[in-house]
């Protein structure tokens, strides 16, 4: 297929009526007209039906309720919050109430504080359906697939139908291009949701599972039944287009999936206030990929744009806060500090981190390693970064002593050690543990360190063609995104020159180059012997969670090298800030050894 086949969650609310069906008699009359509005689809008679109600009720909660849902359904999730936080102040145990707030914060762009809203849902209602499937949701969008997957099984497992949350964990197999799963998750069902909304969800997704499957006929019948319900609602029709582009794709017709293409592109404009935000934000990386590949590059270029418009909303970056962190870890380790400063004791050889900014390589490194037989890939580890935030600030991560140091190791490594108990090597692949280092430095004196690195117009481009979950927030501005790369550049130099741990620089294209002498460079680095299927890292099945799963399912190629030059132009803010900070030497035609940026001090000031 032409373009990565994407998930779509459907982020659910209350399904029942809008209000509870025991109300007081003051209001009873005016929730009634509400309610009879809302399902009439006339909003803003069902927003004065409720703000009535508020007036002659207004110590009840579920007039609140109706009025944040009749805000919510005119597209105003800010008035609406303000009406579920009435409700809530009312009826603080109300589930439901807990659930609209959390869309609320969602639809602007405060996915943390709706993460939170489903919990405190789901701690007066265990056994909400919607609050569970909502949690699922938000916590794959902010980077926890596994928790994702873990919170709706369980779900699932006690709830078989439990539509919302078999949708959102078939969404999760999708984004991993688990689709066999994904398909039999939605096969086995008890049976097709009744509800219309719901149903068309599942077609969308069980013929996103066939296409992935590469099925198109299967696919076919299954968007023919969905068509058969009537007319596609706007604010799922993008989704609905882009299986027509893929299911043309799939039959060997690229000018009827332009066609397609352009008309999810006008349709894009009209999904109206009931859109599910991740909707329009997919439906823009997919837009931007499959013309990408159809080489109508600055259309792409466009749709990651707007894409990124989109989640920098919700992502906020903030030059100062970043640099403040670089330049305290920076003045926290000197040299000194590891020389005759307070370390840990243990010689523990099994940890082994790979750094370097996300698209570097650091997937493909890991992959290779892991298909060791001494080693275990454990994926991008959250416990280093956690660790670090319980132990303080640089500074105060610095001035721990030797006894704390001791402790905080032991419980590191028992919980390494558990991932897997065989393994004499387990790797980290957190990219942004670079920021970490010198907790590594102190509480790990054995570990190794490989640092990817790759052409930062490489990485940049990388970077910005694809939809990250998690927090990203440096990743949505050309200019942000060259300067975090710098950044990155500067505070790895420093760590050259203090850690006393084995650190190792390794190239995307020294794999590519020299494939065996970079593996014998990365195994001598880890203290391991030769194994032959280090060179087969592709045939092993590992589960691959980032965004470079389907790189490292095939032979190191170069496609990925040098590929930014084709939008050249359109990276010119990305370009300035690497230039400007010297983050290009040796990139340029010059030595290809590792550059380290020629820059003073006061330039990141």
């Amino acid at each position: 297929m032409p373009a990565d086949s994407r998930s779509d969650p459907a982020v659910s609310g209350n399904t029942g009526d809008p209000i509870p069906p025991a109300v007081a008699d003051p209001h009873i009359a005016n929730l009634q007209a509400f309610t009879a509005h809302m399902r009439g689809g006339n909003h803003k008679a069902a927003l004065a039906a409720a703000s009535e109600a508020c007036h002659a009720a207004p110590n009840r909660p579920e007039p609140h309720y109706a009025y944040g849902q009749a805000w919510l359904a005119l597209g105003e999730p800010a008035r609406a919050e303000q009406a579920f936080t009435a409700a809530i102040r009312i009826a603080p145990a109300w589930a439901d109430a807990w659930i609209n707030f959390g869309l609320c914060r969602y639809r602007q762009g405060a996915i943390e504080d709706a993460k939170t809203a489903m919990r405190n849902a789901l701690r007066h209602a265990p056994n909400n359906r919607a609050a569970a499937a909502n949690l699922g949701a938000f916590m794959r969008l902010t980077g926890e697939p596994e928790a994702a997957e873990v919170l709706l099984r369980r779900s699932i497992d006690s709830e078989p139908d439990n539509t919302a949350a078999r949708l959102n964990l078939a969404a999760d197999l999708l984004q991993e291009e688990r689709a066999a799963e994904a398909l039999a998750l939605l096969d086995e069902a008890p049976a097709l949701p009744e509800d219309k909304r719901a149903r068309r969800h599942w077609l969308l997704q069980k013929s996103l599972a066939l296409l992935q499957l590469n099925r198109p006929a299967e696919a076919r019948s299954v968007l023919q039944v969905l068509a058969a319900l009537g007319p596609v609602p706007p604010e799922i029709r993008p989704l609905w287009l882009w299986r027509h582009v893929l299911l043309a794709m799939g039959e060997g017709d690229p000018q009827r999936a332009a066609l397609a293409a352009l008309a999810m592109q006008q349709a894009l404009d009209r999904m109206g206030p009931d859109a599910v935000p991740e909707h329009r934000i997919m439906a823009h990386y997919d837009l931007a990929k499959f013309w990408s590949e159809q080489n109508r590059h600055a259309t792409a270029f466009g749709h990651w744009t707007q894409g990124h418009a989109l989640l920098k909303h919700s992502q906020p970056f903030s030059r100062t806060e970043h640099l403040a962190t670089i330049d305290a870890s920076i003045a926290a380790f000197p040299k000194t500090r590891f020389d005759i400063g307070a370390v840990a004791r243990n010689n523990d050889p099994a940890p082994v981190f790979i750094v370097g900014m996300p698209r570097s390589g650091t997937t493909l490194c890991e992959q290779i390693l892991a298909a060791h037989a001494q080693v275990h890939g454990a994926g991008e580890r959250s416990t280093l970064g956690r660790l670090a935030a319980r132990l303080g600030d640089p500074a105060a991560i610095a001035a721990l002593d030797r006894d704390t140091l001791d402790t905080a190791a032991q419980d590191y490594l028992a919980e390494l050690h558990a991932l897997a108990p065989d393994k004499t090597r387990i790797v980290d692949k957190m990219p942004g543990n670079y920021l970490h280092l010198g907790l590594v430095g102190l509480l790990l004196p054995k570990a190794k360190i490989i640092h990817c690195v790759r052409d930062p117009r490489d990485i940049g481009l990388s970077i910005f063609t694809y939809r990250f979950h998690g927090q990203h927030g440096y990743a949505h501005d050309l200019a942000d995104l060259g300067w975090t790369i710098a950044q990155q550049e500067r505070i790895m130099a420093h760590w050259r020159d203090v850690l006393p741990n084995p650190l190792l620089t390794v190239k995307l294209s020294d794999w590519v180059q020299d494939f065996i002498g970079t593996l014998h460079r990365v195994l001598a680095l880890v203290d391991l012997p030769h194994d032959a299927n280090c060179a087969r890292f592709y045939e092993t099945g590992n589960r691959v969670r980032t965004v470079s799963r389907s790189q490292v399912k095939q032979p190191v190629n170069a496609r990925g090298l040098g590929r930014w030059r084709t939008y050249e132009a359109e990276l010119q803010p990305l370009i300035a800030e690497l230039r400007q900070a010297g983050a290009l030497a040796g990139w340029d035609g010059g030595p290809s050894d590792w550059p380290v940026p020629r820059v003073s001090r006061n330039i990141w000031q």
